[in-house]
């Protein structure tokens, strides 16, 4: 059974945005958050990071 995740209001500080329009969430709504997603997240709290590729 899954269960639904509960909302997070979204405060000054949670995320900025980036040169291209997108939003970045920070350490502070990850923290909030209370888990990492293991998407590679630039802020990440949780010390996560995504597998780089190797150039051969």
């Amino acid at each position: 059974m899954l269960f639904p995740k509960k909302k997070i209001e979204i405060e000054d500080g949670d995320y900025y945005l980036t040169p291209e329009g997108y939003k970045c969430f920070t350490e502070q709504y990850h923290l909030k958050r209370g888990y990492c997603c293991e998407s590679g997240c630039r802020h990440c709290p949780y010390g996560f990071n995504k597998p780089k590729k190797k150039n051969t």
